[in-house]
């Protein structure tokens, strides 16, 4: 019985599915009038989605599928101030069946050179790369002459070989065959670095790469106790041994080696963030164009069922049920939605085969292309969650709505709530709409924040449209009937007030955002950070060499002012003895537990660091080690003073109480620490010292020579260099940012483009009455101009306050900087709103006007 009462219930629900699909077919074959919108902003979401996490898992998959050859090794351990020990070098060999030694470091190549040793070319700061015989143990170099590798590094006729980027021959003027120095080494430089098989992408750099041979660097000068000098050890592990059984035990060996150990999971964690981050950034984008987008789809759906009020008014008349024309109708907008989706999800596919090749030559990956179905199911889900969520109200309301009120021109259906099951039904989908974004997010935190605002922003927009319907009803009677007709156009019926506002006014709030953070972080770089920057930071000066170092850079004219401290590197291996990756780290200070950090001694306090909490030590403090730590670390932290760091030097492990904290301002780019410790333990310890130098600009030149001449180990990093490298760095990823912004913006004018359309019997109407009551074709056009340029004006009132506001934030509480408002990124908007809505609606109002009232007048 129970088989036959399935049964029955399941032909029961076919038979119900059966009327509603044959009237939606036949409804269908008129064609997608009314849904050319709906279906373009449906795309455009499910596109960016699609392409989006289709290029992502390209890239992750090709990271994975080229990890060897990006790290280098199955395994790769890296050091940084030091070389591995005897011991620990003669366990890489031994447990190893293919072994490389890499070493990088920052240095100065100079071109010029003189038969008393000195260079009266020119000087760059290059990035150094040096590398054994066996290098690379996968992946393939590449360079121009193609050629053996250590045959082009050699020494032969005097000189050793180097290969360079083709930017260092531009910068010092020089051609392969030249001769180059590099500390107390001349190369030659043989050709040019086409392909390092392990240069993971690297956005931003100092200098441009030099590759020479690693034993040239044993009489270069630059391999010193506490250079900032970086050794990777590249290995294949022995048969036997998988990677992670060697990391465990090399781990146990040696338990406090300081170095850092990483395999083909992790070879390329940078990227893969970097991926991750952007991938949650732009899906995101894509779901706010398809939340504005479906703005576009309710009012689609509401345009058209508002086309077939006497077709659903007729069908009641005959006895169809509420259920079936619900159905029929809901039938057509998911068809229709399909095809939306279909266009969507082709677009998305096809971008990592389109994007790709030029991707994988940037990224340093083999090759990025296929068919990714996951991101392309989740997308799909995201465009038919999106109909669903904006679309089931107004058809809602159309099944509620009585025939005799459909039969009537105007019916009560804007008044009318939609069914109870409708609207649970509608915030069910909203629920699962914001669920998905949150549980597919690589950052649940973070998307969450976005669903939130999401929400809050389009609350926001609608309150303001309904403030500006409530203010327009409020206003007295204008003279002018021109003006009178427009401001009652704003709060009439059926107005597009709410749309447009809606709509166009997320988009444009996001580009009045991302305007002010980047005209305030730009001026930051360009005009605050420059005055008060040093013109040099000066790296890698040996202990014994910082007094003539100093009287060196104190005998140039012009010399304002200098600084020099001693520093090292180490990492913090845990906070009150609990290891970093046990810690709910927030985002802001992650990055102080990332890797190695800069660290220094001090008998006194930093002048430009004042303290917030505790006490300095006397300058002849002589007791357990102490340390003053950034106060935004333990503020970030909730740490206390006597709470303890345990930080790794040089493979040793040491634990220091907080003594203090201090306050940083890392804008100023003068030397500063994270962690300043106090004297005893570091004195000793292999170090180096960095200085800072601020001086006349024109004698800039001057010091880098004779500072370089003189000192071939000390690196000299000019600071506006950096600070340009940087804002051109910056300002490259604020054009992607703004494109990516304006696939919001893109949505909400087509949005715009369908809330006019919309209108477009209403303004027919209102344009035949008008003729008939005497008025103009030039009045009735003034009158519907005006209203759009208030509309167009409003919304970007309302954007440009919003905007601001989140700019002001996220400047002021994220990045922690200093906000001014920037007119020039502000009025351009409301120029463009203004623009926008006026030309879109002068379309649709020119094909009003052009209609005749005659066949209207006849109800033809």
């Amino acid at each position: 019985m129970s088989s036959i009462t399935k049964n029955e219930q399941t032909l029961s629900l076919l038979g119900s599915l059966a009327q509603p699909f044959r009237l939606a077919r036949r409804e269908l074959r008129g064609g997608l009038k009314g849904f050319r919108i709906f279906i373009a902003c449906l795309a455009l979401g499910v596109a960016t989605i699609a392409g989006v996490g289709s290029l992502s898992e390209a890239m992750l998959s090709s990271l994975r599928t080229d990890g060897r050859a990006l790290l280098g090794g199955d395994v790769e351990v890296r050091l940084i101030h030091r070389e591995a020990s005897a011991a620990e070098e003669s366990w890489f060999r031994d447990s190893s069946k293919r072994l490389s030694r890499t070493a990088d470091l920052r240095t100065m190549a100079r071109s010029g050179l003189q038969p008393d040793g000195t260079t009266q070319g020119r000087q760059r700061l290059v990035e150094l790369k040096a590398v054994d015989e066996a290098y690379p143990l996968y992946g393939a170099f590449k360079s121009d002459p193609q050629s053996d590798l250590p045959d082009l590094l050699a020494y032969r006729d005097g000189r050793w070989g180097a290969l360079v980027d083709t930017a260092l021959l531009v910068a010092l003027e020089i051609e392969a065959g030249d001769a180059l120095r590099i500390g107390n080494v001349d190369y030659e430089v043989r050709g040019t670095v086409k392909r390092e098989p392990d240069r993971a992408a690297r956005a931003f750099t100092l200098g441009p790469r030099v590759l020479v041979g690693l034993a040239s660097l044993e009489g270069s000068g630059l391999l010193q106790p506490g250079s900032l000098a970086y050794h990777h050890y590249r290995l294949e592990p022995r048969d036997g041994l998988t990677p992670e059984q060697w990391i465990d035990a090399t781990k146990e060996r040696f338990p406090e080696a300081g170095w850092r150990i990483v395999d083909v999971a992790g070879g390329a964690p940078g990227m893969e963030r970097f991926v991750e981050r952007v991938t949650l950034f732009m899906t995101l984008v894509g779901l706010t164009a398809l939340l504005v987008g479906g703005v576009g789809v309710a009012n689609a759906v509401r345009s058209y069922l508002g086309e077939k009020r006497k077709v659903i008014a007729t069908l009641k008349a005959l006895g169809a049920s509420a259920r079936q024309i619900f159905l029929t109708y809901l039938l057509q907008i998911l068809a229709i939605a399909g095809l939306g989706i279909a266009i969507g999800l082709a677009i998305g596919a096809a971008v990592p085969l389109a994007v790709g090749p030029l991707l994988a030559d940037r990224l340093n990956l083999s090759s990025l292309g296929g068919l990714y179905p996951q991101p392309l199911l989740l997308a799909a889900l995201f465009g038919l969650l999106v109909t669903l969520s904006f679309s089931l109200w107004p058809l809602g309301r159309a099944q509620a709505e009585r025939a005799a009120g459909l039969f009537r021109e105007q019916g009560s259906s804007e008044r009318r709530l939609p069914a109870p099951w409708v609207v649970i039904v509608t915030l069910m989908a909203a629920a699962a709409l914001a669920g998905l974004a949150i549980i597919t997010s690589t950052d649940r935190l973070f998307a969450a924040g976005f669903v939130a605002g999401s929400v809050g922003s389009l609350l926001v927009f609608r309150l303001a449209a309904a403030g500006v319907m409530a203010a327009a009803r409020a206003l007295p009677r204008f003279r002018t009937v021109e003006l009178r007709l427009a401001v009652a156009s704003l709060h009439r019926p059926g107005a597009s007030t709410a749309s447009v506002v809606v709509s166009l006014g997320l988009g444009l709030t996001v580009l009045v955002a991302i305007a002010l953070i980047e005209g305030n972080l730009s001026r930051q770089v360009t005009e605050r950070i420059p005055e008060e920057a040093p013109g040099f930071y000066f790296i890698d000066i040996q202990p014994e060499q910082a007094m003539a170092f100093e009287e060196t850079v104190r005998s140039v004219p012009g010399v304002e002012r200098m600084q020099r401290v001693p520093m090292l590197r180490g990492r913090i291996t845990a906070v009150n003895r609990v290891p970093p990756d046990q810690l709910d780290l927030p985002s802001d200070v992650a990055w102080v537990f990332q890797g190695d950090r800069g660290l220094t001694w001090s008998r006194e306090m930093p002048p430009d660091s004042p303290l917030v909490l505790g006490e300095w030590w006397t300058p002849d403090y002589n007791g357990p080690p102490l340390v003053s730590l950034d106060h935004d670390v333990v503020e970030a932290l909730g740490l206390v003073l006597g709470d303890t760091l345990t930080v790794n030097i040089l493979g040793r492990n040491v634990e220091v109480e907080i003594a203090n904290s201090r306050e940083i301002d890392w804008q100023d780019l003068q030397i500063d620490f994270v962690m300043v410790f106090s004297p005893g333990l570091l004195e000793s310890a292999p170090q180096s010292q960095i200085a800072t130098v601020t001086l006349d600009p024109d004698q800039e030149d001057y010091l880098e020579r004779l500072v370089v001449n003189r000192f071939p180990n000390v690196s000299a990093i000019r600071v506006k260099e950096a600070l340009a490298q940087a804002a051109e760095f910056f300002g490259k990823v604020a054009v992607a940012i703004r494109a990516t912004a304006g696939l919001t913006l893109l949505s909400g004018v087509l949005v715009l483009a369908g809330a006019f359309a919309a209108g477009h019997r209403r303004r027919v109407y209102d344009s035949v009455v008008l003729k008939v009551l005497g008025a103009t074709r030039r009045r009735v056009a003034t009158s519907f101009l005006l209203q759009y340029g208030l509309l167009g004006l409003i919304t970007a009132a309302i954007a440009a306050a919003i905007g601001s506001l989140a700019g002001y934030v996220v400047v002021t509480q994220v990045m922690k900087a200093d906000f001014i408002f920037l007119p020039m990124a502000v009025f351009p908007t409301a120029l463009l709103a203004a623009a926008l809505t006026l030309g879109i609606g002068f379309v649709g109002t020119w094909r009003a006007l052009s209609i005749k009232p005659a066949p209207l007048l006849r109800n033809e």
